[in-house]
Parts: structure tokens; C-alpha cells; sequence
């Protein structure tokens, strides 16, 4: 059996009720098979919005599961408001509490000693705001996927360079503007993007405390354990986040720094719906992983 094809025969599952501020969270626990040693590392996976605990084509069950075949429990949950949680509905901003509640029931329903925070688009970001805010010991490492940095001026130089470039080398392009077609409107919107792209991240910097780009920024360069950094090459937010890696001087070369491992994904999409994309990141993230996991034996 390989990890990359498990289901849920190859791992034991239950429900659980996490409690958090007064509210209900369902998760779903995957277990490693009983035989296997006691595992010194579980995931929890933080699943962006608005989702819930299974994730676009069951992608975080699929990886729950695989996760634990390979001998890693692993736990995905509903935040407040969403799925079949409790609370009223919020965004990734707003989750710090219902990451504390996932890491301890991971903890004390599985036994593991530390736990790694896996996290797509802006549950990555939560991931890093959440370090930033509780720098909290049970987490040690992060496991991003196409952090969400977005902002008016991000998103305004990702499609001036990623979108309108190519359609102005496009020969239909400039026959639909000669006769006056929608080609005129997207003239109009490359102008408009270029002046806001222009315009920087002045306005997100001035928030008091600092932007929540910047608190992510914060959160990475300080946590001091590993960081596995997966971006796809088919996807504007992951381009997003290298466009405000190389702009934001608070982003300046964290994505060099020795505890960073980065893959890239050239034919993935956002949420790696096509298997190829999907099993090599898999096969990254476990890898990584059982890299960490020895380590840990050997210290302990």
C-alpha cells in the first residue's frame, strides 16, 4: 500500500467535539493503524474559506488519510461558523482561538507530543497569525500552501503582469480593439490596474498593529522551527504571494532563510485538483515530514 493511494481502510477515523469559546467545532481524527509505533508528530490541517473539514474534492480527506497510513494523525475541523460548527461565521483573521482548540484535541485525543499547522491559502495565513499572536510551543512546523497575501495593489500587479501581458501578445486581442470590441474594456482595465498597482500598500500598512500581510511576515520570520512552503505555478494567489515577497520589505528575504524548504508545483492549480500535482505534493509533504519525525526520535 502506498500512502498516496490510502483510504479509509488503512486508518481508523472518529468523530470529535472540540470546544471553543462556549461553541461546538466537529473534527474528524484519522489514526495511524494500532500496530504502528506511537507517532511523535500529528497534523492538524486549518482549512481555508470558506470550506469545510473536507475541502474542495475531498482534498483534505484524502490527505487526512494518507497522512495517517503514513503513521501521522491527523485532524481537520470546522471553524466556528462553518460546516457543522457552531458560532457565527468570521474569516481567517479571526481563528486563532479555533487553531488553539484543534492542537488540543489533536493532542490529547492522539497522544502526540508536538504538532505540525497545515494550511491552504488563507488558512496558511491564519497559521502564521496565529504563531505571531500565541507563540505557542506544541507547534513545531508549519506547512503552507498558496498563502493568501492579497491586497488592491497585490492583485492589481498579478494581473498586469500575469494576465493583461498576455493578452497584448495576443494577435485576436488587437483585432477585437480595432473594431471596438470588449478588448477596449480591458485596455481600460490594464490602465486602471496599473495605476493601482502603482499605488503600493500604504493604506493595508497603516492598520494599527500593522497589516495582516505584515503579521505574517512577523509570524514567519520568527517561528523557529522548520517551514515547508508549497506554491503552484498555475494559480494567481501563489503569484500573489511571490509578487508580495519580492515588494513588501517586510516580506525581503524570508523565503531564503535556511528553515524554509519550497516546492513548486509548475502544473498545479490552486487547490491541486489534478492527481500528478496532488500526489507530488503529498509525496513532499511526507517526505518533509519523516524527515522531521526522525530528527525527533533522535533527540528524544
Amino acid at each position: 500500500m502506498s500512502a498516496t493511494t490510502a483510504t479509509i481502510d488503512d486508518c481508523r477515523e472518529r468523530a470529535l467535539l472540540l470546544s471553543c469559546e462556549g461553541e461546538a467545532l466537529l473534527g474528524i481524527l484519522s489514526l495511524p493503524a494500532a500496530e504502528r509505533p506511537a507517532p511523535v508528530l500529528g497534523v492538524l490541517i486549518v482549512v481555508g474559506g470558506p470550506q469545510y473539514r473536507a475541502g474542495s474534492h475531498r482534498q483534505f480527506t484524502l490527505l487526512a488519510r494518507r497522512l495517517a497510513a503514513a503513521g501521522f494523525p491527523a485532524l481537520r475541523f470546522d471553524y466556528r461558523g462553518m460546516g457543522d460548527s457552531g458560532g457565527a461565521a468570521r474569516d481567517f483573521m479571526d481563528v486563532t482561538p479555533d487553531i488553539d482548540a484543534g492542537l488540543q484535541a489533536l493532542q490529547a485525543e492522539a497522544g502526540v507530543p508536538r504538532c505540525v499547522v497545515l494550511g491552504l491559502c488563507d488558512a496558511a495565513s491564519a497559521a502564521l497569525m496565529h504563531w505571531e499572536q500565541r507563540r505557542d510551543p506544541r507547534v513545531a512546523a508549519l506547512a503552507l500552501l498558496n498563502p493568501w497575501t492579497r491586497s488592491a495593489a497585490s492583485l492589481a500587479r498579478t494581473q498586469v503582469k500575469h494576465y493583461y501581458l498576455d493578452r497584448l501578445r495576443q494577435r485576436e486581442f488587437w483585432l477585437k480593439l480595432l473594431r471596438g470590441g470588449v478588448a477596449l474594456q480591458a485596455l481600460r482595465g490594464l490602465l486602471g490596474n496599473m495605476r493601482q498597482a502603482r499605488q503600493g500598500s500604504g493604506a493595508a500598512a497603516a492598520v494599527s498593529g500593522g497589516s495582516y500581510q505584515q503579521r505574517m511576515a512577523r509570524g514567519w520570520r520568527d517561528f523557529p522551527g522548520p517551514l515547508l512552503l508549497l506554491l503552484s505555478g498555475r494559480d494567481y494567489t501563489a503569484k500573489e504571494f511571490l509578487d508580495n515577497s519580492d515588494n513588501d520589505p517586510a516580506w525581503q528575504g524570508l523565503l531564503r532563510l535556511d528553515k524554509v524548504r519550497r516546492v513548486d508545483l509548475a502544473e498545479a492549480d490552486h487547490t491541486l485538483s489534478d492527481p500528478a500535482s496532488e500526489q507530488r505534493a503529498t509525496a513532499s509533504l511526507l517526505d518533509w515530514l519523516q524527515n522531521l519525525a526522525a530528527k525527533k526520535d533522535g533527540a528524544s
